[in-house]
């Protein structure tokens, strides 16, 4: 394996690394303080932002070769080390039109969406002229079961109609999402794995009823949000949905693999921050007369931070590597363990951050409690760390026994 970054892939880190010095760092705390006092309203700066990207050929950067005309021309491998340099800011990778969870509907789209599909709802998104959500969990049942989905996709003529109840709707409170991607049940007596169906409903349809925000460890998160949906009734042409019936749990596969290196890779450049502030608080601070980087205790939580992240990044290239040469299937248990290890690594090493920031580190004064409930609630979302360890045993086992 050669993780050595293509030309173009150093061209563009240093084009991303010298955007976010010039305009994403300086609006940083500004940002946090508009969405604090404005839930629900877009920063004004961020179209500005976006503007600029757009100028830059710094757009769009996320979709590999396999997704043909709609791609830059990055695989995942040359993407990565992008996505990290986005992740120092956590809502930084927006201005790129990088963010979930549009990546994955778009990504959804340009593979199995019909040329009007794409017309109507991708070529939006591509553009930044609207957002989307995606709407699978359900409050009722483990969501981490997909099969477990109770929500309903009933054929009745020439339309579709869904009822169920959905939460944790990521982008679904944000002022110019306008459509959903939905994951429901069309025949719940087929195959296990071929009762669900993917479908396209747009946000203004009679029958959805956003419930309420939910908070993530106190916060909205806004001005995306996370939200509580009822569907009642909503009804959408049968032209809406994707690939055809009992396609959901194969379009699902297929949406969380690149998906889950574009997280991991941001949770990386949330650790790396996290461990830059760390080194530079430790060496302003002094305490019983020493400053505090010469203690040994610190020295030695800097130095595993580094290892930790060093090591997350490799397992989550060589995932990305693996993708890039034989597919997602192919890289099924690399996936697994990146989702596994990336996610607790970004925990460990922001809550050292915030131990040595000591009542600093907990405020707003910092970006560390953000990268904190970030990688907290990555552990959660995708698939909790236990459904990934539960599945990465078994293949591992298989594969003992099997001789591989």
């Amino acid at each position: 394996m050669n993780f050595e970054y293509t030309d173009r892939s150093k061209e563009l880190q240093a084009q991303i690394a010298d955007f976010m010095q010039q305009h994403i760092f300086p609006l940083e705390k500004a940002y946090f303080d508009f969405t604090d006092e404005h839930p629900w309203q877009v920063y004004p700066e961020i179209e500005r932002l976006k503007s600029l990207a757009k100028k830059a050929g710094l757009w769009n950067l996320f979709l590999p070769p396999n997704y043909g005309d709609w791609s830059p021309g990055l695989s995942n491998l040359e993407y990565a080390p992008l996505a990290a340099l986005m992740g120092q800011v956590v809502w930084a990778s927006k201005v790129f039109n990088c963010s979930a969870p549009d990546t994955g509907n778009m990504e959804v789209l340009s593979k199995y969406g019909t040329p009007e599909q794409q017309a109507q709802w991708l070529q939006p998104l591509m553009d930044g002229q609207i957002r989307s959500a995606f709407l699978m969990t359900e409050p009722q049942v483990a969501s981490s079961d997909a099969t477990n989905i109770e929500t309903s996709i009933v054929r009745d003529g020439e339309e579709y109609v869904i009822n169920g109840h959905k939460w944790w709707s990521s982008g679904a409170m944000h002022p110019y999402t306008k459509m959903y991607i939905i994951m429901g049940k069309t025949d719940p007596t087929a195959p296990r794995h071929a009762q669900q169906s993917m479908i396209i409903v747009p946000a203004n349809t009679p029958g959805i009823k956003i419930i309420r925000p939910l908070k993530v460890y106190g916060a909205y998160e806004s001005p995306e949000g996370h939200a509580e949906i009822a569907l009642e009734n909503v009804r959408v042409p049968a032209s809406n949905l994707l690939v055809g019936e009992g396609s959901g749990f194969q379009i699902a596969q297929g949406r969380l693999g690149p998906g889950r290196i574009h997280h991991c890779m941001r949770l990386i450049g949330a650790a790396e921050r996290a461990l830059q502030l760390m080194c530079k608080r430790v060496s302003e601070r002094t305490t019983f007369g020493k400053e505090v980087s010469q203690y040994s205790s610190i020295r030695q939580e800097i130095a595993k931070s580094r290892c930790e992240i060093e090591q997350a990044r490799l397992l989550t290239l060589s995932a990305a590597d693996k993708i890039d040469r034989f597919g997602v299937k192919a890289a099924k248990d690399l996936i697994a363990m990146i989702k596994i290890v990336v996610p607790n690594m970004t925990c460990t090493v922001v809550d050292r951050a915030i131990q040595a920031h000591g009542g600093m580190g907990v405020c707003q004064d910092t970006p560390l409690a953000n990268f904190w409930i970030y990688g907290r609630a990555i552990r959660i979302a995708d698939g909790p760390d236990e459904v990934h360890m539960y599945q990465l045993g078994r293949n591992t086992i298989k594969q003992v026994l099997a001789g591989g």
